[in-house]
């Protein structure tokens, strides 16, 4: 694949200050605009954005796919040891914040998104026949359950005025993943909190009162301070699954074992409890408040929806594209190689821009139109290749169930104030949705 002269233009510095950086994505307007521009101009450019890296913006679903399905070419976290890179885009203070934590490190966790084969491939299969759909099914009637309370709780018959998001779609996610994780419930409101830390680390809305405000370092700062109180609580639940086992999914990573026959260490079970805990429910309720706020501006798809379920399915799917609620993995280049007609050289990053490659137009007809009769729907909210999400078929499977019981009950659903977004360039999507929702 080459690139033509009028593909390359360099890219504006409100262009590449828009997709860099963490309040850039305060609004997905002009950022969706930003890769809109960034697809049609140079869908293949370097960014040079003051206190980063130079970090290539990889905006087209040919180019992600083309990275991630060659670990081997474009490393994830490279190692444990100094010299490593970082999944996750941070600026240099951060990294530099986060070496001194670990010894010149960046792997500051030990979860599969820090992990490359074949150390990728051993702890994934930890837990990996678990998420598989064979094993789900067996978990659909709690699921439906766990659907039907919340939207009793939360809602009723009538007119709901509420913030869709804060008032509805965090809670439904986060009770599915612990029940099924073996967390209690009265700690629920704990793991939430820790999520909002986790993510929210450039967002005003979500700053700990133990980091110092507006330092170039903060937002490490405040990764660290979650990952040690989510270390913390996980170290009781570790020790408590070893000596006590049960049928749940914490006793299966705490009792996983590796090749010797020993117990992997605890920062292993720490790293899939923390993915468990973050993103096991962040993205299924930012996806689930996208969904609804686009149903609102493509009433046509509602009804269609709500004629035939058999297409909800579709929706949820739709859904994905359209929100996208991880906005990017960085890989970095092992070795020279050519992409798009550009020459890569070895340690170069890249950051896979997921939310533009599922507005696409070479892959998606009328990529800015919400649409649930399109097929086949080649989304990559969940990434591909080696790192593609393991937890897929959980978020689909709740968002699919509790479509099938919220969506006969609404009569009508209006935007009904200012929506907001989290302040991240990483993981997340609506924090504010005001709807009037009229329920049967």
């Amino acid at each position: 694949m080459t690139t033509t002269p009028e593909l390359s233009r360099p890219i504006p510095d409100e262009i590449a200050r828009r997709v860099v950086l963490p309040e850039g994505h305060r609004d997905d307007g002009p950022l969706f605009e930003a890769y809109r521009w960034l697809r049609e101009n140079n869908p293949l450019g370097q960014a040079h954005v003051e206190g980063y890296d130079p970090v290539w913006l990889v905006t087209k679903h040919a180019d992600i796919m083309e990275i991630e399905r060659q670990p081997h070419v474009f490393t994830s976290g490279g190692g444990d040891e100094p010299g490593s890179h970082n999944p996750i885009l941070q600026n240099q203070a951060g990294d530099a914040f986060t070496k001194q934590l670990t010894g010149g490190s960046l792997r500051i966790l030990d979860t599969l998104t820090y992990l490359d084969p074949p150390e990728h491939t051993e702890i994934k299969d930890i837990a990996n026949d678990w998420f598989r759909p064979t094993n789900l099914k067996k978990w659909e009637d709690i699921i439906r359950t766990l659907a039907k309370e919340a939207i009793g709780r939360h809602l009723r018959s009538g007119t709901n005025d509420i913030d869709f998001v804060q008032d509805f779609a965090l809670y439904y996610p986060l009770h599915v993943i612990m029940s099924l994780f073996g967390v209690p419930e009265e700690d629920e409101p704990r793991m939430m909190a820790l999520t909002q830390d986790f993510f929210g680390t450039a967002d005003p809305d979500a700053q700990r009162d133990d980091v110092e405000p507006l330092t170039a370092e903060a937002a490490a700062q405040q990764w660290s301070a979650a990952i040690n109180d989510f270390y913390a609580y996980f170290d009781q639940l570790v020790e408590d699954r070893r000596a006590t086992p049960r049928d749940d999914l914490a006793t299966i990573i705490a009792q996983a074992r590796d090749a010797n026959g020993e117990y992997h260490r605890k920062t292993f079970a720490y790293g899939w409890f923390i993915a468990i805990s973050t993103a096991g429910h962040d993205t299924t309720s930012s996806t689930m408040a996208g969904t609804i706020e686009a149903l609102t501006q493509f009433p046509d798809q509602l009804a269609k929806a709500q004629q035939h379920p058999e297409l909800i399915p579709d929706l949820v799917t739709e859904g994905l594209r359209w929100v996208s609620p991880v906005k990017q993995f960085t890989r970095m280049a092992t070795q020279d190689y050519t992409l798009r007609g550009r020459e890569i050289r070895k340690g170069d990053r890249f950051m896979l821009l997921y939310q533009s490659a599922n507005r696409d137009a070479e892959v998606f007809g009328d990529p800015e139109v919400f649409r649930l009769d399109r097929r086949p729907n080649k989304q990559i909210a969940f990434g591909y290749g080696p790192h593609m999400c393991i937890g897929q078929h959980l978020a689909k499977l709740e968002l699919r169930i509790m479509f099938e019981e919220l969506l006969p009950l609404i009569k009508s659903v209006q935007v009904t104030g200012r929506r907001k977004c989290v302040v991240t360039n990483f993981v997340g999507g609506l924090k504010k949705l005001p709807v009037r929702l009229e329920l049967a």
